[in-house]
């Protein structure tokens, strides 16, 4: 079977051979919704994938590169976007944000709407559950590449923070202050691996001081449901936990209202650490120490891949980990 042509894909979608090229290209101005429909299904039916080489000798690349993440006013992922935005702006490439509101169906009508505009690649924060279209875009020569989450191990070009690492050390300045019962608020981690190296460095937090781990203190926390279990109902129960390390910005502003409205002190009678820096944290009561996370760099670091990509200087799978820094503030103390 001979790979499909441009002029197959006109045929197919019964256009011209300058139609498919102006679609390809993004220029829909004086193209209906009905043209662009039929050539991008019988693009897909056929199969077709321009020809890279022959694109950039004509000078086809579009200097445009696509940014898909979860939550643009994210605090750490703003500032991710604009570590990508001012590399891409330094070799001439701008750059094109989507948001998704963590859902993946929107998720892929960005990844489908990018492919369509040709951009020349993509970075994403992934749902995880878009991977063969990702796969696929690039086998057929879209470089895309992952940050922030790691879903299966399988994504080929990748930037996070060192997750490990970084709960690895906040977990033993707890257990350096004497701290013996350390409840880990995460969300699930099953099918998550960024967020299971996370719990892989608490784990082995405890296992290098000689602790038993106790699964009753991990607490678990859904987006839309918040704790599975109240985290003040655990400080009623026998061998309550007397410190908290929460994963996410989220988690730990929930664990800080309930703590606040059941009269919970910090750090007078329980510790707190949190994974992410909390805005303006220097001007509270107590000010919350927190695991902080370098998304500047993250975003210069995946604009660095993405553009070498490009370049065909990284072509074989790489992965990138940014180190993270320990801030103590107040909220952590001795225990009772």
């Amino acid at each position: 079977m001979h790979k499909a042509r441009l002029k197959d894909v006109a045929q197919r979608a019964k256009v011209s051979n300058s139609t498919v090229s102006q679609y390809l290209n993004g220029r829909f101005d004086y193209m209906s919704k009905e043209t662009q429909q039929r050539i991008k299904a019988a693009v897909e039916e056929l199969n077709y994938t321009p020809n890279p080489t022959a694109r950039n000798l004509k000078g086809k690349q579009t200097k445009m590169v696509g940014v898909v993440v979860r939550d643009i006013t994210g605090f750490d992922t703003s500032k991710t976007i604009r570590g990508i935005d001012d590399y891409c702006k330094k070799f001439g490439y701008n750059a094109i944000v989507y948001n998704t509101d963590f859902d993946p169906e929107e998720e892929k009508r960005a990844l489908e709407s990018l492919n369509d505009i040709r951009v020349d690649g993509i970075i994403i924060a992934s749902s995880g559950k878009n991977e063969s279209l990702i796969k696929n875009y690039d086998k057929k020569g879209l470089p895309i590449v992952h940050f922030q989450l790691e879903h299966d191990g399988s994504e080929k070009r990748l930037v996070t923070s060192d997750y490990w690492r970084a709960a690895y050390d906040a977990t033993q300045y707890l257990l350096s202050l004497g701290h013996k019962q350390v409840s880990f608020v995460t969300q699930t981690y099953t099918n998550v691996l960024s967020r299971k190296a996370r719990f892989d460095g608490y784990k082995a937090a405890l296992e290098a001081n000689n602790i038993e781990f106790n699964n009753g203190l991990i607490l678990y926390w859904d987006r839309n449901r918040g704790f599975e279990t109240s985290p003040v109902s655990l400080l009623e129960k026998e061998n309550a936990p007397t410190a908290f390390f929460s994963q996410h910005l989220a988690i730990t502003t929930e664990l800080l209202t309930e703590f606040n409205q059941h009269s919970v002190s910090i750090p007078e009678d329980v510790s707190l650490i949190g994974f992410d820096e909390i805005p303006m944290a220097k001007f509270f009561s107590v000010p919350v120490s927190v695991v902080k996370q370098e998304p500047y760099q993250v975003g210069q670091e995946a604009a660095k891949l993405l553009l070498n990509s490009l370049k065909s200087l990284e072509t074989e799978s790489k992965r990138v980990r940014v180190n993270c820094t320990l801030t103590k503030r107040a909220s952590c103390a001795p225990p009772k």
